[in-house]
C-alpha cells in the first residue's frame, strides 16, 4: 500500500538541507541522498547516473541495485530509458517500464524485475548533466508532487556537479560532461585570435540558498519582485524619451508576456510550496523551461528562449537585490566576453587592456557592438548558437576571428597550436612596428599615404602605434551609437578637439553622421522606422538634410573644435550634386554665425563627398569640380554595384571585390580624380587587405584608409611592390575581355613571382 505523500516533498527537502550541511565526502553524500529519496518515495530502487564528457552515462550512486556496479555500469546517450531521458532532457513516468521501446537491461546492476519507473534529467541552465531514477516492483503511476520532489533533488545534485565536488569521483582519464571540450562554428566578424577565460556578459546568478524556512514569506518575496519587474518593463514600454520601436519593442512585449504568464508564475509558486526559496524556484523553473524549449523545432519558439532566460535573470536580480555590478571587478587579465547579444556601450564598459576577444550567440557583421569591437581591435566571432549555456565563468576559451570558430575548454594540443598562432602573429606585429620608421613608398619610389579609420576616443592611441599618416575616415556616428541619448554639442566638440589634438597636424577627415539603414539609434524615432530596403532608404546625408538641426549642431561643434587648424568634412552617401550644395549652404551659415560671435574658426575648410552610390559614376567630372576631395566607400559601392547585400551570408562569397567589372569602376574614379586634380582616397575593407590594397595602387590610388591593424601588413606589401610593373600588368588585363582567369588569381601570381608578401 502506498502511503500518503502530501508532506513527502517537504520532508525530503528538509532531509536534503540537513545532508548538504553535513561534512561528508562526495560519494557518501550521494549514497545518503539516493537512500533518503528511496525511503521518502517508498521505492525499491533509486539511482543516479552522471553524464561524462564521452557522452556515456555512468552509475554514480544507487540503492536497490548491485553496489559493486557503481562507476562500472554505463549507458550511452540515447540508450535505454536513462539514455533517452538524458538525450531528450524530458522526464519519463512509466507504470510498466518494460513495455517501453527504449527499455534496456543491464545485467551487471543485478536489477530485479520492476514495473514502475520515474526518471528526471539533472539539469543546469538547460544542460543535461545526468539522470535521477526511482523504480518500484508494483505497477503504479507517480504523482505530480513526487515528480516535483525528484526534479528539485536533481537540481541540488546539478549544483553539486557544477561545484566540482562530484568530479573528484571520476576515474583517471574520464571527465564529466561539464568539463567536456566543445567547439562552435559560426561567422568571423573581426580578424584575430584570442586565448583567455570566459567572462559571461550577464553571468548566471549562482543560487546558494536553496531551501526555505517559511513558504509564505518566500511567496511574498516572489510576488513583490514580480510586481517590481512588471513595473520596470511597463515603464520602459511607456517611456517617451526612448523610441522602442520594431525589434526593441517586440523584445519588451515578449518580456511583459512572460512576466504576466500565469502558467510560469504558478510553476514558481509550486516550487516554493515544495520547499524551495524564491530564487531557487526561479532557477529550477528556468532550467526546466530551457531544456524543453531547446528541443522544440519551431525556430520562433526557440528564439523566445533567450527572452525567457533574460527575464528570469532579471527576476533573480530583483529577488537578490542586486544592482549593476562593477564590471572591472574580478575581471581576468585575459577576458573573453561571451554574450547572447550586447550593446555597443556595454562593451566599452570593460577595460580594454583586459579584453582578448568577444563571442556572440547572435549578432551581425554590421551590428553596433561589432563595429565598436573592430574599432577596439578585438577578435570577434558570432552566430555561435548554444555557446552561452555551455560556458561557465572562468572556462578556458579560444576565439578564432579568422575562421569564425570558438573552442571552449580546448584540449591541450589544440590550445598549444593556437598559442603558437598567437606568437606568430605577435612576431609579425613586431616586424610591422619596425616598418613604422620606414617611408611609405613602393619599391620604385612612389609615395603612398596609409591612413587609418577611427570613430571613438579608444581609437586615438593607435594613430601613433600603427604609424598612420593621418585619419582618412573618422566615423562620427559611433559616438551617437554608444550613447543612450543624443550627444550634446559640447560632448561632440570635445571629442573632435581631442581627435585633432592627438593627430598633431596630421590630416583628419570627419564624416558627418551616417545613421539610418542598419545604424539605428534607439533614442531617435526617425531612424527606427520600418523600411523595406533600409540600405537604400532614409539614411546618411538624406536623413541629415531632412533633419538639418542634427547637421547644424555637428558642423558647429566641428568648426569650434578645429579653430586655428584645417578642417576636412566629408558627406556620406551622396547621390546627386544638389545634396552637396544644400550641405555647403548649412556649413556656410554656421561659419557666418560663429564669425558674428568672434569664434576662433579653422584656417581652411575642405568639403568632400563619399562615392558610394553608383549614380555618381555618371557625374564624376562635375563631382570632382564641386568638392575639394572625394573618398570611395568601397563596401557600400560594391554592394550597390553588384546588387548584393553585404550582410547576407549566402552572398558573402558569391561576388569578388577584385572582379574585373568592379576594378574598372574603381579605375574610372581614380582617373577622374587625376584628370580634375582632385585628391581621391579609398576607405573600405578593400584597403585593409594586402592583395586588394595592391590592386588599388595599381589602379592609381595613392591614399587609402584602413583599420589600424591592417597598416602593418599593407606597408610590408607596399615596400616590396614594383608599382610600375603592376600598373602595366593591370592596364593590360583590364583592357581585354573580362572572361579570363579570375583577377584575384592573377594578382596572387604576380605577387608570388616577385616575392611580395600578401
Amino acid at each position: 500500500m502506498i502511503r500518503d505523500m502530501a508532506a513527502g516533498p517537504r520532508v525530503l527537502l528538509k532531509r536534503l538541507r540537513e545532508l548538504m550541511a553535513e561534512p561528508l565526502e562526495p560519494q557518501e553524500r550521494l549514497d545518503r541522498i539516493v537512500r533518503d529519496i528511496a525511503a521518502n518515495m517508498v521505492a525499491e530502487v533509486c539511482s543516479l547516473y552522471v553524464l561524462r564528457a564521452d557522452s556515456v552515462l555512468e552509475l554514480y550512486a544507487t540503492v536497490g541495485l548491485n553496489p559493486n556496479a557503481v562507476h562500472l555500469a554505463q549507458l550511452r546517450l540515447g540508450q535505454g530509458l536513462v539514455g533517452t531521458i538524458a538525450a531528450s532532457a524530458r522526464a519519463l513516468n512509466l507504470s510498466n517500464a518494460q513495455e517501453h521501446p527504449a527499455f534496456a537491461y543491464l545485467p551487471e546492476t543485478g536489477e530485479e524485475i520492476y514495473h514502475s519507473f520515474l526518471g528526471v534529467p539533472v539539469l543546469r541552465a538547460g544542460r543535461t548533466l545526468g539522470v535521477l531514477v526511482v523504480q518500484n516492483k508494483t505497477m503504479r503511476h507517480y504523482r505530480d508532487d513526487e515528480i516535483e520532489a525528484l526534479e528539485t533533488t536533481a537540481m541540488v545534485i546539478a549544483e553539486m556537479i557544477a561545484s566540482g565536488d562530484i568530479g573528484r569521483l571520476s576515474r583517471p582519464g574520464l571527465e564529466l560532461d561539464l568539463s567536456r571540450p566543445a567547439s562552435f562554428t559560426g561567422i568571423a566578424f573581426n580578424e584575430g585570435v584570442g586565448l583567455g577565460h570566459v567572462v559571461l556578459h550577464e553571468p548566471r546568478i549562482v543560487v546558494t540558498n536553496l531551501f526555505n524556512e517559511d513558504s509564505g514569506e518566500e511567496l511574498r518575496r516572489l510576488e513583490d519582485s514580480l510586481g517590481s519587474l512588471r513595473l520596470s518593463i511597463d515603464d520602459m514600454l511607456e517611456r517617451r524619451d526612448v523610441a522602442f520601436e520594431g525589434e526593441h519593442r517586440e523584445v519588451l512585449e515578449a518580456y511583459r508576456m512572460f512576466a504576466n504568464d500565469r502558467g510560469w508564475v504558478r510553476r514558481l509558486e509550486e516550487a516554493i510550496r515544495n520547499g524551495l526559496t524564491a530564487e531557487a524556484a526561479v532557477e529550477k523553473v528556468q532550467s526546466d523551461m530551457r531544456a524543453r524549449m531547446m528541443h522544440m523545432t519551431d525556430p520562433y519558439l526557440r528564439e523566445r528562449m533567450s527572452d525567457f532566460d533574460d527575464l528570469a535573470n532579471r527576476l533573480l536580480r530583483q529577488l537578490l537585490g542586486r544592482g549593476p555590478e562593477t564590471i572591472a571587478e574580478s575581471l581576468p587579465k585575459d577576458a573573453i566576453i561571451v554574450a547572447r547579444s550586447m550593446g555597443a556601450a556595454e562593451l566599452l564598459d570593460y577595460p580594454r587592456d583586459r579584453l582578448r576577444g568577444l563571442v556572440l550567440e547572435d549578432g551581425a557583421p554590421t551590428s553596433h557592438v561589432v563595429i565598436v569591437a573592430r574599432a577596439m581591435g578585438i577578435p570577434v566571432a558570432g552566430q555561435m548558437k548554444g555557446v552561452v549555456s555551455m560556458s561557465e565563468n572562468g572556462d578556458p576559451i579560444i576565439v578564432d576571428g579568422v575562421e569564425g570558430a570558438v573552442h571552449l575548454r580546448p584540449q591541450p594540443d589544440l590550445e598549444a597550436a593556437y598559442a603558437e598562432k598567437v606568437r606568430f602573429r605577435a612576431r609579425r606585429q613586431e616586424l610591422y612596428r619596425e616598418l613604422r620608421k620606414k617611408p611609405s613608398e613602393t619599391k620604385d619610389g612612389v609615395k603612398v599615404d596609409l591612413l587609418m579609420n577611427a570613430g571613438l576616443a579608444v581609437d586615438l592611441p593607435q594613430l601613433a602605434e600603427a604609424g598612420a599618416a593621418g585619419i582618412g575616415l573618422f566615423r562620427t556616428e559611433l559616438q551617437f551609437m554608444v550613447a543612450s541619448t543624443f550627444p550634446r554639442a559640447e560632448a561632440q566638440e570635445k571629442l573632435y578637439r581631442d581627435v585633432l589634438d592627438t593627430a598633431r597636424g596630421r590630416p583628419v577627415t570627419f564624416r558627418t553622421i551616417d545613421i539610418g539603414g542598419d545604424k539605428v539609434l534607439p533614442y531617435f524615432k526617425g531612424s527606427a522606422q520600418e523600411e523595406e530596403n533600409p540600405a537604400l532608404g532614409w539614411r546618411a546625408i538624406r536623413l541629415t538634410l531632412d533633419r538639418p538641426g542634427l547637421l547644424r549642431t555637428q558642423i558647429r561643434a566641428l568648426l569650434k573644435a578645429a579653430g586655428g587648424r584645417e578642417l576636412k568634412v566629408m558627406l556620406p552617401m551622396v547621390t546627386e550634386l544638389g545634396e552637396i550644395a544644400q550641405a555647403r549652404e548649412i556649413i556656410d551659415r554656421e561659419v557666418r554665425h560663429l564669425s558674428r560671435f568672434a569664434h576662433h574658426l579653422p584656417t581652411s575648410l575642405k568639403l568632400g563627398a563619399m562615392i558610394e552610390v553608383p549614380s555618381l559614376l555618371w557625374q564624376l567630372d562635375e563631382l570632382m569640380q564641386a568638392v575639394d576631395f572625394v573618398s570611395v566607400g568601397s563596401n557600400d559601392l560594391f554592394q550597390f554595384v553588384m546588387a548584393a547585400d553585404r550582410g547576407n551570408t549566402q552572398l558573402a562569397d558569391r561576388f569578388d571585390t577584385l572582379s574585373v567589372p568592379f576594378l574598372r569602376v574603381l579605375k574610372q574614379i581614380a582617373d577622374a580624380g587625376l584628370r580634375n586634380h582632385t585628391p581621391v582616397t579609398l576607405c573600405g575593407e578593400l584597403a585593409g587587405k594586402p592583395i586588394s590594397a595592391m590592386a588599388l595602387l595599381g589602379l592609381g590610388y595613392r591614399s587609402i584608409s584602413m583599420s589600424p591593424a591592417s597598416i602593418g601588413p599593407v606597408k610590408a606589401m607596399l615596400t616590396e611592390l614594383p608599382l610600375g610593373e603592376l600598373t602595366a600588368f593591370l592596364d593590360d588585363n583590364l583592357a581585354g575581355p573580362a572572361a579570363r582567369l579570375p583577377m584575384r588569381a592573377l594578382l596572387q601570381a604576380f605577387a608570388d613571382d616577385r616575392s611580395i608578401p600578401l
